[in-house]
Protein backbone atom coordinates (compact mmCIF):
# COMPACT_ATOMS: atom_id res chain seq x y z
CA UNK A 1 0.00 0.00 0.00
CA UNK A 2 1.11 3.56 -0.27
CA UNK A 3 1.23 6.37 1.88
CA UNK A 4 -1.08 8.32 -0.19
CA UNK A 5 -3.87 5.52 -0.44
CA UNK A 6 -3.83 2.87 2.20
CA UNK A 7 -7.50 2.35 1.64
CA UNK A 8 -8.10 0.14 -1.31
CA UNK A 9 -11.89 1.60 -2.31
CA UNK A 10 -10.18 5.51 -2.06
CA UNK A 11 -7.17 4.02 -3.77
CA UNK A 12 -9.75 2.61 -7.02
CA UNK A 13 -11.87 5.46 -6.89
CA UNK A 14 -9.38 8.24 -7.92
CA UNK A 15 -7.94 5.85 -9.94
CA UNK A 16 -11.39 5.47 -12.18
CA UNK A 17 -12.05 9.31 -11.29
CA UNK A 18 -9.00 10.46 -12.33
CA UNK A 19 -6.62 7.89 -15.01
CA UNK A 20 -8.83 5.54 -16.47
CA UNK A 21 -11.85 7.59 -17.47
CA UNK A 22 -13.16 6.15 -20.25
CA UNK A 23 -13.80 2.32 -21.12
CA UNK A 24 -11.56 0.18 -23.48
CA UNK A 25 -14.27 -0.87 -25.63
CA UNK A 26 -13.44 -4.31 -25.89
CA UNK A 27 -13.38 -7.62 -23.99
CA UNK A 28 -10.27 -9.27 -23.56
CA UNK A 29 -8.81 -11.74 -26.26
CA UNK A 30 -8.03 -14.48 -24.18
CA UNK A 31 -12.03 -14.19 -23.14
CA UNK A 32 -13.22 -14.22 -26.57
CA UNK A 33 -11.32 -17.36 -27.47
CA UNK A 34 -11.80 -19.10 -24.21
CA UNK A 35 -15.70 -18.51 -23.85
CA UNK A 36 -16.53 -19.26 -27.52
CA UNK A 37 -15.91 -22.00 -26.97
CA UNK A 38 -17.71 -22.82 -24.06
CA UNK A 39 -21.81 -23.00 -23.66
CA UNK A 40 -23.73 -19.84 -21.79
CA UNK A 41 -24.69 -19.87 -18.54
CA UNK A 42 -24.03 -18.09 -15.02
CA UNK A 43 -21.05 -16.24 -15.44
CA UNK A 44 -19.07 -13.88 -12.46
CA UNK A 45 -16.51 -11.47 -13.45
CA UNK A 46 -14.24 -10.48 -10.68
CA UNK A 47 -13.03 -6.76 -10.92
CA UNK A 48 -15.23 -5.70 -14.14
CA UNK A 49 -14.05 -2.02 -14.19
CA UNK A 50 -15.96 -0.57 -16.63
CA UNK A 51 -17.70 -3.70 -17.74
CA UNK A 52 -16.18 -4.73 -21.02
CA UNK A 53 -16.13 -8.40 -20.62
CA UNK A 54 -19.51 -8.41 -18.76
CA UNK A 55 -21.16 -7.36 -21.34
CA UNK A 56 -19.41 -8.92 -24.69
CA UNK A 57 -20.34 -12.20 -22.51
CA UNK A 58 -24.08 -11.12 -21.71
CA UNK A 59 -23.95 -10.55 -25.64
CA UNK A 60 -23.19 -13.81 -26.11
CA UNK A 61 -25.67 -15.62 -24.46
CA UNK A 62 -24.33 -15.48 -20.70
CA UNK A 63 -26.04 -14.18 -17.48
CA UNK A 64 -23.53 -12.02 -16.11
CA UNK A 65 -22.53 -10.78 -13.35
CA UNK A 66 -19.64 -8.47 -12.90
CA UNK A 67 -18.19 -6.90 -9.13
CA UNK A 68 -15.61 -3.98 -8.64
CA UNK A 69 -14.48 -1.93 -5.50
CA UNK A 70 -14.77 1.32 -7.29
CA UNK A 71 -18.73 2.62 -7.09
CA UNK A 72 -17.36 4.80 -10.19
CA UNK A 73 -16.57 2.01 -12.26
CA UNK A 74 -19.62 -0.01 -11.61
CA UNK A 75 -22.21 3.23 -12.19
CA UNK A 76 -20.06 3.59 -15.70
CA UNK A 77 -20.98 -0.21 -16.41
CA UNK A 78 -24.10 -0.28 -15.72
CA UNK A 79 -25.06 3.04 -18.02
CA UNK A 80 -23.30 1.14 -20.93
CA UNK A 81 -25.30 -1.94 -20.35
CA UNK A 82 -28.09 0.01 -20.36
CA UNK A 83 -27.62 2.08 -23.58
CA UNK A 84 -27.07 -1.23 -25.10
CA UNK A 85 -30.36 -2.82 -23.60
CA UNK A 86 -28.81 -5.25 -21.55
CA UNK A 87 -30.36 -4.78 -18.05
CA UNK A 88 -32.03 -7.97 -18.24
CA UNK A 89 -28.74 -10.33 -18.94
CA UNK A 90 -26.04 -8.07 -16.78
CA UNK A 91 -25.76 -7.41 -12.81
CA UNK A 92 -23.01 -5.16 -11.70
CA UNK A 93 -22.18 -4.25 -8.21
CA UNK A 94 -19.93 -2.65 -5.92
CA UNK A 95 -18.04 -5.26 -4.02
CA UNK A 96 -14.87 -5.56 -2.34
CA UNK A 97 -13.84 -9.08 -3.25
CA UNK A 98 -11.28 -9.18 -0.28
CA UNK A 99 -14.16 -9.20 2.00
CA UNK A 100 -16.86 -11.65 0.12
CA UNK A 101 -17.62 -12.51 -3.43
CA UNK A 102 -20.96 -12.91 -4.42
CA UNK A 103 -22.94 -16.17 -3.25
CA UNK A 104 -23.60 -18.84 -5.34
CA UNK A 105 -22.31 -21.67 -8.07
CA UNK A 106 -21.58 -19.82 -11.49
CA UNK A 107 -20.80 -21.81 -14.84
CA UNK A 108 -17.64 -19.22 -15.62
CA UNK A 109 -15.62 -16.97 -13.51
CA UNK A 110 -12.90 -14.66 -14.53
CA UNK A 111 -10.49 -12.61 -12.83
CA UNK A 112 -9.25 -10.66 -15.69
CA UNK A 113 -5.60 -8.70 -14.49
CA UNK A 114 -6.72 -8.92 -10.98
CA UNK A 115 -3.91 -7.25 -9.71
CA UNK A 116 -3.46 -4.43 -7.36
CA UNK A 117 -0.58 -2.07 -6.51
CA UNK A 118 -2.44 -1.32 -2.64
CA UNK A 119 -3.89 -4.74 -0.16
CA UNK A 120 -6.07 -7.62 -2.49
CA UNK A 121 -6.30 -10.84 -0.76
CA UNK A 122 -6.12 -12.31 -4.31
CA UNK A 123 -4.93 -16.20 -3.52
CA UNK A 124 -7.77 -15.90 -1.18
CA UNK A 125 -9.94 -14.86 -3.85
CA UNK A 126 -8.89 -17.39 -6.33
CA UNK A 127 -9.32 -19.86 -4.18
CA UNK A 128 -12.97 -19.23 -3.17
CA UNK A 129 -13.51 -18.59 -6.92
CA UNK A 130 -12.68 -22.33 -7.80
CA UNK A 131 -15.07 -23.80 -4.94
CA UNK A 132 -18.02 -21.47 -6.16
CA UNK A 133 -17.48 -23.56 -9.62
CA UNK A 134 -21.02 -25.55 -10.77
CA UNK A 135 -19.77 -29.40 -11.88
CA UNK A 136 -18.44 -28.71 -15.38
CA UNK A 137 -17.41 -24.90 -14.79
CA UNK A 138 -15.04 -23.32 -15.51
CA UNK A 139 -12.34 -20.63 -14.01
CA UNK A 140 -10.17 -18.58 -15.76
CA UNK A 141 -7.51 -16.66 -14.98
CA UNK A 142 -5.15 -14.37 -16.83
CA UNK A 143 -2.54 -11.91 -14.95
CA UNK A 144 0.40 -9.97 -15.90
CA UNK A 145 3.49 -12.48 -15.45
CA UNK A 146 5.86 -9.05 -15.65
CA UNK A 147 5.73 -5.36 -15.41
CA UNK A 148 5.57 -3.29 -19.30
CA UNK A 149 8.96 -1.93 -19.75
CA UNK A 150 7.74 1.66 -19.84
CA UNK A 151 6.58 1.27 -15.89
CA UNK A 152 8.80 2.42 -13.85
CA UNK A 153 7.04 1.69 -10.37
CA UNK A 154 6.23 -1.97 -10.61
CA UNK A 155 7.55 -4.34 -8.02
CA UNK A 156 7.98 -8.23 -9.49
CA UNK A 157 7.68 -9.78 -6.26
CA UNK A 158 4.77 -8.60 -4.62
CA UNK A 159 2.28 -7.53 -7.82
CA UNK A 160 2.93 -10.47 -10.16
CA UNK A 161 2.48 -13.57 -10.13
CA UNK A 162 3.56 -16.93 -11.21
CA UNK A 163 2.04 -19.96 -12.82
CA UNK A 164 2.90 -21.88 -10.10
CA UNK A 165 1.51 -19.19 -7.67
CA UNK A 166 -1.82 -18.90 -9.53
CA UNK A 167 -1.92 -22.64 -9.62
CA UNK A 168 -1.22 -22.98 -5.87
CA UNK A 169 -4.19 -20.50 -5.08
CA UNK A 170 -6.82 -21.72 -7.47
CA UNK A 171 -5.93 -25.51 -5.12
CA UNK A 172 -5.36 -27.44 -8.71
CA UNK A 173 -4.82 -29.59 -10.22
CA UNK A 174 -7.14 -31.72 -7.33
CA UNK A 175 -9.49 -34.26 -7.32
CA UNK A 176 -11.79 -31.57 -8.50
CA UNK A 177 -10.37 -29.43 -10.63
CA UNK A 178 -8.76 -30.38 -14.06
CA UNK A 179 -6.11 -28.21 -15.63
CA UNK A 180 -6.92 -27.27 -19.18
CA UNK A 181 -4.23 -24.73 -19.66
CA UNK A 182 -1.48 -23.45 -17.06
CA UNK A 183 1.34 -21.27 -18.79
CA UNK A 184 3.10 -17.91 -19.62
CA UNK A 185 1.67 -16.46 -23.13
CA UNK A 186 2.86 -13.16 -24.83
CA UNK A 187 0.70 -10.22 -26.21
CA UNK A 188 1.64 -7.83 -28.28
CA UNK A 189 1.26 -4.28 -26.52
CA UNK A 190 1.28 -0.11 -26.94
CA UNK A 191 2.62 2.13 -24.19
CA UNK A 192 1.60 5.30 -23.03
CA UNK A 193 3.95 7.25 -25.31
CA UNK A 194 3.66 4.29 -28.52
CA UNK A 195 6.19 2.18 -27.25
CA UNK A 196 5.52 -0.89 -28.81
CA UNK A 197 6.88 -4.18 -26.87
CA UNK A 198 5.87 -7.90 -26.68
CA UNK A 199 3.92 -8.44 -22.80
CA UNK A 200 3.74 -11.94 -20.97
CA UNK A 201 0.42 -13.09 -19.25
CA UNK A 202 -0.16 -15.78 -17.09
CA UNK A 203 -2.70 -17.99 -18.37
CA UNK A 204 -4.99 -20.57 -16.41
CA UNK A 205 -7.67 -22.26 -16.88
CA UNK A 206 -9.44 -24.72 -15.16
CA UNK A 207 -12.74 -26.89 -14.79
CA UNK A 208 -14.45 -28.16 -11.72
CA UNK A 209 -14.66 -32.09 -12.85
CA UNK A 210 -18.23 -33.32 -13.67
CA UNK A 211 -19.83 -34.29 -10.34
Amino acid sequence: MTDHHPDPSAFWEEFYRTKRTSSGGRATGALQRIADRLTPGLALDLGSSHGDDVIWLAQQGWQARGCDISATAVTRARARAAALGLEQQVQLEQRDLSVSLPEGEFDLITALYLQSPVALARATILGQAARQLRSGGHLLVLSHAAPPPWSRDAKPSTIFPTVAEEMAAIGAPSRDLEVITAEVVTRAARGPEGTEATLEDNLVLVRRVLA
